[in-house]
């Protein structure tokens, strides 16, 4: 198989496995006062100050959470929810934000009295610095922009972005799930109120993330149970996935830079040759020659004359996975709302496929992809034609 999906779902590392296993052989509640339950409580305050020491935060500020999609939850309803007594009822929102945080977002402005306002990108995903400072009002309660985007890899200014919140007076809230461990992340210098992580896209286990948030930002829980994390999200900590997350966190913001050289060369590789075997294959996203611009994992194209869930289906069966730029809903594809934002056509928005690639792709996942690419595009566009 080769495996060209990372930013769905990186392998685990195995120095990460191997924490893993190794903490699930002890019992112990962290929240419990005997000794296998302070043991365990020991192994969770290691690993969030390991956590904190690399992505320049406090322990205090690291939130263990059930992954990605509860941190963005907890982030964005919380604060909304602590700040609209203040009379903050506006929340601003990136146009292309991750589900995760966009259906949050609309389900307060759906239930909560909440009023959404999207910020609209430019043609490479990216939120311009002016279009936020134009937005910002003392109605805001917060504001919540991606690091980088999980489709097109467009990387966001999201310390300037930060700024002219702070100068307002507004928590921002970032989803860095896809930037940790591909581009240098520093929480207390970036400037951001909250940030969203998670194990599964940097070589952790599935089912546990972090939320790092400021300590002076309120935000009301979503869970109420134990009191557990600063009282903000309750819940039985898993010990095991903590302390196999912290080692990946660890490792891969340790070896950022270099993993990043090796990313960037290989998807500048595969650039190139997928133009050459597709000449009429578009670039979706930043620059790749772009210092910073675009993370250095991911190629993402439309084909046009295709349907990308067709030419997934068609790699697939040739032991190749990638993903699409649509997402599904009842069985019936949709376009690309990334791509729409960025001003694609509904077609064009369907044509996509995402190549991503992590710290097990190698020259020869390439080569696969390249022998089984054009192949499969003169069959999805044969297709696209008979219908």
């Amino acid at each position: 198989m080769a495996y060209l999906d990372h930013a769905a779902t990186t392998p685990m590392l195995p120095e990460a496995l191997d924490a893993y296993v190794a903490t699930a052989r002890e019992v112990g509640n962290a929240s419990s006062l005997h000794g296998p339950g302070r043991a365990a409580r020991r192994l969770v305050e290691e690993s969030r100050e390991r956590i904190a020491a690399v992505l320049g935060a406090r322990p205090s500020e690291v939130i263990f959470t059930g992954g990605g999609t509860e941190s963005d939850n907890l982030a964005v309803k919380g604060v909304y929810w602590a700040r609209r007594p203040l009379g903050r009822t506006k929340v601003l929102a990136g146009a292309v934000e991750h589900h995760a945080v966009l259906d949050a977002v609309h389900w307060l402005g759906e239930h909560e009295g909440a009023e959404v306002v999207s910020l609209p990108v430019d043609q490479e995903g990216r939120v311009r610095p002016e279009v936020l400072a134009e937005a910002l009002d003392d109605t805001v309660a917060l504001v919540t922009v991606m690091w980088a985007n999980n489709e097109v890899g467009t990387v966001q200014p999201i310390a300037e972005l930060a700024a002219l919140a702070a100068a307002r007076g507004v928590p921002l809230h970032t989803d860095a799930v896809q930037a940790v461990g591909q581009v240098p992340v520093d929480y207390a210098a970036s400037g951001v109120a909250a940030l969203t992580l998670t194990g599964h896209k940097l070589g952790g286990p599935l089912g546990v993330g972090a939320l790092l948030l400021g300590r002076d930002v309120a935000c009301t829980p979503l869970l109420h149970g134990g009191g557990q994390e600063r009282d903000v999200r309750s819940g039985t900590l898993d010990v095991p996935g903590i302390v196999s997350f912290a080692c990946a966190v660890e490792h891969a913001v340790k070896h950022q830079e270099q993993h990043a050289q090796r990313l960037a060369a290989l998807r500048d590789e595969l650039i190139e040759r997928v133009r050459a075997v597709v000449p009429d294959a578009v670039l979706n996203g930043a620059p790749a020659d772009e210092p910073g611009a675009r993370l250095p994992g991911n190629a993402h194209f439309s084909f046009p004359g295709c349907e990308g869930d067709a030419l997934l289906l068609l790699l697939d069966a040739q032991d190749i996975a990638v993903s699409t730029g649509s997402a599904c809903s009842a069985g019936v594809a949709q376009p690309s709302h990334v791509l729409l934002q960025m001003g694609a056509d509904p077609l064009s928005a369907r044509s996509s496929l995402r190549f991503t690639l992590g710290h097990t792709t190698t020259r020869a996942d390439l080569d696969a992809l390249i022998t089984a690419l054009p192949a499969a595009v003169d069959r999805a566009r044969r297709a696209g034609m008979s219908r």
